[in-house]
This record gives C-alpha cells, structure tokens and sequence, in this order.
C-alpha cells in the first residue's frame, strides 16, 4: 500500500468529527488541507460545484453545508475569525467528486466517501426494518458466512462432519459461557429437530455473525493447521466477542429471549405475501 492510501485513510478518520446527534461531520479548512489546495479560494471552487450537485440532486443545500466562524491563532500569537463550512458526509462526497481528478489522494477520497455513504444506507435500510426482517437478513447472511467457516476450518483440519460439529461447539461454548449445543438447545425449549439459529432474535444472530466472520478471518489470517488449534480459535474469539457484550453492558446471549416464531415460520409468512411493518 502506498503511503498516500495510508495518507488518505487515516486523514479522513482522523478529522472527522461527530455532533450531539452522532452524526459525522467534516469542517471544509480540513478537507482543503487533506485533498492539498494550498488556495481556500480555490477549494470554495469546488465546494459551489459540489452545492450545485447537492441541490440538483433534489437536496437541501443548507442540511450539508452549514458556514460557520472559528477563531484560529496566528503565528505571532494573535487570533482572527475566518470562515469554515461544516460538511456532512454527502457533502464531502460531492466534493471529492468535482475536485481535481489528478490528485491521489482525491480518487482515494472518492472511493472512501462512496462506501461510507453505502454504509450508511444499508444501515439505514437495515434499521427501517421490523425485528421479523432482521431475523431473517441476518440469518442468511449468517448461513453464507457459515460455508466460509466450513471450509477455513477444514483447510485447518476440521474434515468430518463430526470434527465440525466439535469445532461449532467450541465456538458456542466461547460466546454461551460453558453452554454447548445441547445445553442452548434445553435452555430454549427446542425439539431435536429445531435448529439453534432458527429461534435467535436479531441481536443473539448479530452476535454470532460476529463470531463466525472473526474466527473465518483468524483461521485464514494465521494460517492456522490443526483441528485442535481451530476448536481453541473458536473458542476464543466466542470469548472475545462475550466480552465485548459485557463490556458494552449488553444481554448475555443466553439470556436473550427465544422468539415466538422460528426462521421457517417467518419464511412461510413471508412466501403468503405479509408485510412486515417495523414495530412502533
């Protein structure tokens, strides 16, 4: 990687800013020193492209472009008032935009203001969703990233299906506090037939998608090659990830209520054409 990605990256986190509604925030005397216009006048340029784009984008200029005044010190020691523009993330996603294309670090900005704002917007769209719809997205996407798991851990060892069903284990013992497969599946009055994924809520299912990608990743990261190391990797990071609910001061996962409706159930309702409303 060269230096200016790692420039740029670390540049655009480190003056972001986040207001009394946790939401992000840029100021433009910052943006004009990370995309290198030595000339404020110059970048004012660019940021009236970017407000012209704002508003034929049928947006209200003023939500993403607020002037403001900062006192800033002088080098003698004095201070004086300029003007700053504070910039939400669409606004510096316009600007990256209409600034100067032969620029590095400005096509670095493009890519980087491009995922933030995709990232925002699945997250918007994921929070419009009812609590059913959550189960569900996350429960398949939990699946896809289970196949992944699969085959990191039998490039590390785990072969039979017997050896997984060990290796799953270990991961559910991590995250559960000592509770294997078998003592969730008592703990949640299922029947044998029932799968423990199916009768998660959305939060319990977020959980071990967590576990599931960061022990896919460190399986693959450190090349691990015995079945006995993999089992311990699970274990592992269903433990880090524990941790991190209780530092949060979040519901042990096992504590977390069993939902009414299974997977399946959701699925069929689904298939009948109901809609699910997010719940008020």
């Amino acid at each position: 990687m060269s230096d200016i990605k790692k420039y740029g990256r670390s540049m655009f986190e480190e003056y972001k800013n986040i207001n009394e509604y946790e939401q992000e925030f840029w100021y433009a005397r910052d943006m004009q020193q990370i995309l290198q216009y030595t000339q404020w006048r110059n970048f004012l340029n660019v940021i009236e492209k970017a407000k012209v784009a704002c508003e034929s984008s049928g947006n209200i200029i003023n939500d993403h472009f607020a002037d403001v005044s900062k006192m800033v010190q002088l080098g003698s020691g004095a201070e004086r008032v300029i003007e700053d523009i504070i910039l939400s993330r669409y606004a510096c996603y316009l600007i990256v935009q209409n600034a100067d294309p032969s620029k590095e670090v400005v096509a670095l900005g493009q890519t980087y203001f491009a995922i933030q704002t995709r990232k925002q917007e699945l997250q918007d769209e994921f929070d419009s969703l009812s609590e059913d719809k959550k189960r569900l997205a996350i429960r398949n996407e939990l699946k896809e990233h289970n196949k992944s798991l699969a085959e990191a851990a039998q490039n590390a060892g785990v072969e039979t299906p017997a050896d997984y069903a060990i290796f799953q284990n270990y991961g559910y013992k991590g995250l559960y506090g000592g509770l294997g497969q078998k003592e969730i599946h008592a703990k949640k009055g299922l029947k044998k037939s029932h799968k423990i994924l199916d009768h998660m809520g959305s939060t319990e299912l977020a959980a071990n998608l967590f576990r599931a990608t960061q022990t896919d990743e460190k399986l693959r990261r450190e090349n691990i090659s015995s079945k006995a190391e993999a089992n311990k990797t699970h274990f592992d990071v269903g433990i880090k990830v524990r941790k991190t609910i209780e530092e949060l001061g979040g519901t042990m996962p096992e504590d977390l209520p069993t939902p009414s409706k299974s997977i399946q159930q959701i699925e069929k309702q689904q298939q009948k054409g109901l809609i699910f409303k997010k719940e008020e």
